[in-house]
């Protein structure tokens, strides 16, 4: 496929055969000349030629470089100032304050043309893996990524999703300090080592999915900011600063700049969909809000191979997952954090943060299997408001749900994953809530395994910045009981350690070795009864049943699968107890976390056949093949649940 012959880029220095055509958007200048630059074996980059650009439009300059090449370097200097880097470059190879490198993206030899993408935009065949390419391999780059591709696709996952990826200041960090919003962090690799594991990835049948940043620009290094400071909002604020200027003054070509920006990593790499970082940070007045403009956008920009937009969005709002013909926005899917947060207190005890908006209840976590979001227009005490809309009519599969993700796991004063915080059994248990669950799971690299290492909080700021940065994360975390003593403050990692970032490397012997091994011998199981239970047409909601509200075991019903899941067990020093099972569970157990393949320590789940009932001394699960399709719903006590237990004082329910 060509590229540029088949999409015209706004922005960027975009070659041709006998030269170099650049623009730019610099509101801030009156004149704007380009330089090029060429390497030399020795010594720094030579200037070859500058060329003043035309203006085009108000604040948009252009012109067209005889002689320019792929490969030569070049800066923009504005109204003869010091020349700075292009905002929209494709290639930062000595970092974001130094000069791009012209890129031909035609030059790559794409070998993905039977690829069709993920095909089904309700995302119902889906399982993402979420991952951070400078942690995920020992490499830390994108060859390393691809060189484990055969793994992740014989693991079971169908979608990649990548930390962000677009070069930042410094050589780590997670990618949301991005600033170079074109360029492919060059600690990662070249633009085309990007391409080789797209196209790597097609091939294997993964997609990619890439996490894009656009409700900030990082603190460092956003040379957009000095080009045209109106791609910052006067009026609108968010958790980093100035938000973005959707709806101001200007905001036509700030909106322009960020979709020509998406339609770059559909045209020039290949991608499979975007997962929008925080969403509810973007502020957008104007009539049409830019996640729906971005979604049409990136819509209708590859109708043969389908793109998929996912957004982060706390609110829980319905209309951002319904389609455009009802008034909706027309994603594909939200990450849904309320299935995470009432797990996690369920196994865990803890309410501190915005987990005292959960009891940890049976009934709670059947309601948000049911329903997508437990919260659904009921009054938030963490938010202290009234927090979420209906989503009747949503399929379940744009709901995406995890028990780990890099904001789960790396927003912990100390990284801990969920299994490093809870017994093994409580984990496999657990990890069967989530594969079987209707909704799209999505894993945290290292999950599959249950890897030792934390993901930690990690940056590579310059020494001032960093020092704020390192006091603000410690900071953070006072108002934690315990965290109240200072002297375990300063425990905390400091996320400008080296240490700090190498701690969060996965260690790719473990797979190897008991007891990780056995928990991806488990995974890999249930990813395979996922796949092959598959999706069972005209029905968007679950079989779920509560069967224990003290022991938390809940029956969960997929196609010819009954999952009966116990998420505590019973009380300390207790027994267990016989908890009858529904008819519909009667069949063959296909899966048991206590199988000694599957576990060190096996403590047998005891389950009898008349009367159908099953004994769980500790926190398990066990998958029975019931050899029947999916029964009629039925409106029973978990569809009728109302409001959940920790809505104690409902506001009025906002407006979808």
């Amino acid at each position: 496929m060509s590229v540029t012959s088949s999409w015209t880029p706004w922005l960027g220095a975009v070659p041709d055969r006998d030269g170099v055509r650049f623009r730019t958007w610099a509101a801030a200048a009156e004149q704007v000349e380009v330089l090029i630059e060429r390497w030399r074996s020795v010594g720094p980059a030579q200037v070859l030629q500058t060329r003043r650009l035309d203006v085009e439009s108000r604040g948009v300059f252009s012109g067209r470089v005889e002689g320019a090449r792929a490969g030569d370097l070049y800066r923009y200097r504005l109204d003869g100032r010091d020349a700075m880097p292009d905002p929209a470059s494709r290639f930062q190879p000595l970092g974001v304050h130094g000069p791009s490198e012209i890129v031909d993206p035609d030059r790559f030899d794409w070998r993905d043309d039977s690829w069709r993408g993920l095909r089904d935009r309700t995302l119902a065949k889906a399982v993402f893996y979420e991952l951070h390419v400078g942690t995920f391999t020992p490499a830390g780059t994108f060859a390393g990524v691809e060189g484990r591709l055969p793994y992740l696709r014989d693991l079971g996952v169908t979608a990649i999703e990548l930390m962000p990826i677009a070069d930042f200041s410094g050589a780590r960090n997670w990618g949301y300090d991005g600033v170079a919003l074109f360029a492919p962090a060059r600690v990662y690799g070249r633009p085309d080592d990007l391409r080789r594991l797209v196209d790597a990835a097609h091939r294997l049948g993964l997609a990619i999915v890439l996490d894009v940043v656009y409700n900030h620009f990082g603190p460092d290094g956003a040379c957009a900011v000095a080009f045209s400071p109106k791609i910052l909002s006067s009026r609108h604020q968010n958790p980093w600063g100035a938000g973005i200027n959707f709806d101001g003054p200007d905001s036509a070509l700030a909106r322009r700049m960020l979709i020509d920006n998406a339609l770059h990593w559909l045209h020039e790499y290949h991608v499979d969909g975007f997962r929008l970082d925080a969403t509810h940070a973007m502020v957008d007045d104007s009539a049409t809000h830019f996640v729906a403009e971005l979604t049409a956008c990136v819509h209708a920009a590859r109708p043969d191979v389908p793109p998929v937009v996912v957004a982060e969005d706390s609110r829980n709002l319905g209309h951002m997952l319904r389609d455009p013909s009802a008034g909706g926005w027309g994603l594909e899917g939200a990450w849904a954090d309320d299935l995470h947060h009432v797990v996690h207190v369920t196994v865990t005890r803890e309410s501190d943060g915005y987990y005292q908006d959960y009891a940890g209840t049976a009934r709670e976590i059947a309601r948000t299997l049911e329903h997508g979001w437990l919260y659904t227009g009921q009054r938030s005490t963490f938010w202290d408001t009234a927090r979420g809309t209906d989503p009747s009519g949503i399929p379940l599969s744009r709901f995406v749900v995890s028990l780990q993700t890099h904001d789960q796991v790396g927003n912990r004063a100390c990284g801990e994953r969920l299994h490093h915080l809870i017994d093994a059994a409580s984990w496999r248990a657990a990890s069967v809530l989530l594969l079987l669950a209707p909704e799209t799971p999505l894993l945290f690299m290292g999950q599959e395994w249950a890897a030792s290492t934390p993901f930690l909080y990690f940056t590579d700021h310059n020494p001032a910045l960093g020092e704020q940065v390192t006091r603000g994360r410690r900071q953070e975390f006072t108002r934690f009981a315990r965290f109240a003593d200072p002297s375990a403050i300063d425990r905390i990692p400091d996320p400008q350690s080296p240490a700090t970032f190498d701690a969060s490397r996965l260690r790719w012997e473990e797979i190897d070795r008991e007891p990780h091994d056995r928990v991806l011998r488990f995974y890999r199981r249930l990813l395979a009864l996922r796949r092959e239970t598959g999706v069972v047409p005209g029905f968007s909601r679950a079989f779920v049943e509560v069967l224990d509200d003290r022991q938390i075991v809940i029956a969960l019903r997929r196609g010819g699968l009954a999952a009966i899941v116990c998420l505590r067990g019973p009380a300390e020093g207790g027994e267990g107890r016989s908890i009858a099972l529904p008819a519909w569970a009667a069949g063959t157990t296909s899966i048991d976390s206590e199988d000694p393949q599957l576990c060190l320590d096996p403590c047998p789940i005891v389950r009898t056949h008349t009367p159908p009932a099953i004994c769980f001394q500790r926190a398990g699960a066990i998958v029975i093949r019931t050899g029947s399709g999916l029964l009629p719903l039925r409106s029973g006590p978990a569809a009728a649940f109302g409001r959940p237990e920790t809505a104690r004082a409902a506001g009025p329910k906002p407006e979808d």
